[in-house]
């Protein structure tokens, strides 16, 4: 299986940190969150990975090389001289990416059964899937309403009273979901995935566990418990 990971962002709400270091090589308990990232796929058979980098990407690249010391295969996608969006990025890495992949961010520790989740949407005949939490506001505002098994509504600024759900952070595309991307622009994924839901071809998998991130000041602290729990190497 192969994972494609959006760390290209400038990680403006934990400046500043993120002035000199990149989003992945944020440093918990003495090494970058990145790596806790890659166990935790490699714990789960994903050893292709992506990395779509931009701000600071070359310190990203001197650190992890080519993947191998981790246990992984890694390959690199730059945006260029400017930052294409979450799905320009994508976009822009089309070559380097399976039929099938998952998709998710440098600042996500996302504890799921991946091959459940794949195996999901392999039984559909549908380009995308996005995990869902049922968050009801709870860690973070709810963004998502689902029904019937697809997403209906995913928009991070407006909200409406059956968005009970949240983004979780992962997703699966098949190679095809990214054909109306335009190349080398900038373009997001909530552009990406509205188109999806307008053709309802973005299905839904809720998932219980509830998600840990390190791109806020109070995420990363959490985050710092959680390693100093050991509840990540599970």
């Amino acid at each position: 299986m192969q994972a494609v990971i959006l760390a290209g962002g400038l990680g403006i709400r934990l400046r500043p940190l993120t002035d000199r270091i990149p989003k992945p090589m944020i440093m918990v308990h003495g090494k970058p969150f990145l790596e806790y990232q890659l166990e935790l796929l490699r714990r789960h058979g994903i050893v292709s990975v992506v990395l779509c980098i931009g701000h600071l990407g070359h310190i990203v690249k001197n650190h992890f090389g080519d993947g191998s010391v981790f246990g992984v295969d890694i390959r690199y996608s730059e945006d260029g001289q400017r930052l294409l969006g979450t799905a320009g990025a994508l976009k822009r890495a089309e070559p380097l990416l399976d039929d099938e992949f998952f998709l998710t961010y440098c600042d996500s520790y996302l504890i799921l059964d991946y091959a459940a989740v794949m195996a999901h949407f392999q039984r559909q005949d549908r380009p995308a899937l996005m995990v869902i939490y049922r968050n009801d506001n709870r860690y973070d505002r709810s963004n998502v309403a689902a029904a019937d098994g697809f997403v209906t509504v995913y928009d991070k600024e407006k909200q409406t009273p059956e968005m009970v759900y949240i983004n979780y952070g992962v997703s699966v595309l098949r190679k095809e979901a990214l054909q109306f991307i335009p190349p080398g622009q900038v373009y997001s994924q909530e552009e990406m995935y509205g188109r999806l839901i307008q053709e309802r071809n973005l299905l839904a998998y809720e998932t219980d566990q509830r998600f840990y991130e390190v791109g806020s000041p109070d995420g990363l602290a959490e985050f710092s418990r959680l390693v100093a729990s050991g509840v990540t190497i599970k």
